[in-house]
């Protein structure tokens, strides 16, 4: 078989085009024709992440129209000329699972070539470029997505589940970023603010990582459970009834919340924020508290090509051991995604569509 295409490539396919407000339509898109380091994926399922619904509601601004949906797996069906690399380097096959970062960085400018890519200073991002673009066909809600060279790919072994390794591209590669900016665990008492699919991945990440305690923070009882079959020693409604931590991982967005974890630092505490992308009210910070008690306040926005591997490690070592699967709802067809996008969220941490 020719490692560049294992069918015909497809000239068009159907993706759900997001026109503003709550206008979701699945409409052919065309397929452009690969280029060197291209590959084209067949979507098997993808996640719906709450940022998806914000863009959707308003509340969050992304190019229009486009094609939503950045927490994706898919299976290599053609791959343009020359050779493509996955993140560990080792070069791409047809039929591969595989999922990809959401940042496609530039790889030359000055924040790349210091290691900080997340934030290069022209990233382009899957499942957030306008459909007119140079990569109209970047986002999962659809048949397939074309992922160009430099994109940061990962193969995902065949003992994961396609709803565990799907959410890897976005909420636990992002904890894999916290986790790291973070530091060594071992020991520490954490407490872990929001138990969306983000800060359940850092309460099971931070148990993993060997903290002596885990306090998840969620007002929904159904979501303080899921933190504890995940890993947290303890649920609580706040912040307040969480005790005095080392460690403050915030993923709730909440301004509120923040004010009272950052109050909750033990001396030489840290906090690495990741939920704060949206405006909020603004946080009171006393300059002569963190002076006295050596406090350290972080954050974290996307994540580097490394932890995409590292996501898809942690989930490898874990998936038999913590209920992963139960996370995500089972897949709608395609053709819902609007539904899912445009009503109000509900129970499971993670719902998803498979265009089959």
């Amino acid at each position: 078989m020719d490692r560049h295409t294992a069918t015909a490539q497809p000239s068009d396919t159907r993706a759900a085009v997001w026109r503003g407000g709550d206008a979701v339509a699945v409409e052919p898109v065309a397929v452009p024709v690969l280029g060197p380091g291209d590959a084209l994926v067949r979507v098997r399922l993808a996640t719906v992440c709450g940022s998806d619904r914000h863009t959707v509601s308003g509340r969050r601004r992304q190019p229009c129209p486009s094609i939503l949906g950045h927490e994706t797996v898919g299976e290599i069906v053609a791959l343009g000329p020359g050779e493509a690399s996955a993140v560990d380097g080792q070069p791409l096959r047809l039929g591969q699972r595989v999922i990809w970062s959401v940042t496609l960085p530039c790889g030359s400018c000055d924040r790349c070539a210091a290691g900080f890519s997340a934030k290069c200073r022209t990233v382009r991002k899957a499942g957030h470029e306008a459909l007119g673009s140079s990569w109209s066909l970047s986002g999962g809600y659809a048949e397939h997505v074309l992922l160009p060279h430099g994109l940061p790919i990962a193969v995902v072994d065949d003992e994961l589940p396609d709803t565990v390794a799907a959410p890897a591209a976005c909420a636990t590669a992002t904890v894999m970023a916290v986790i790291e900016r973070a530091g060594a665990l071992t020991g520490r008492r954490v407490v872990v603010v929001g138990a969306g699919m983000l800060g359940l991945a850092a309460a099971a990440a931070a148990a993993w990582a060997g903290a002596s305690t885990v306090t998840s923070i969620d007002h929904h009882p159904a979501r303080r459970e899921l933190a504890r079959l995940l890993g947290a020693t303890d649920a609580r409604p706040t912040v307040l009834e969480a005790g005095t931590c080392d460690m403050l991982l915030e993923f709730s967005g909440s301004s509120a919340a923040l004010q009272d974890g950052l109050a909750a630092l033990d001396v030489q505490g840290a906090a690495v924020l990741a939920g704060s992308v949206a405006p909020d009210a603004a946080v009171a910070l006393d300059p002569e508290a963190v002076v006295r008690r050596q406090l350290s306040i972080l954050g974290v926005h996307n994540y580097e090509p490394r932890h995409l591997g590292a996501a898809l490690r942690f989930l490898g070592e874990t998936h038999e051991k913590l209920p992963w699967s139960d996370l995500v709802a089972a897949p709608v067809p395609l053709d819902e995604i609007g539904r899912l996008l445009t009503e109000p969220a509900g129970p499971m941490p993670r719902y998803s569509i498979t265009p089959g």
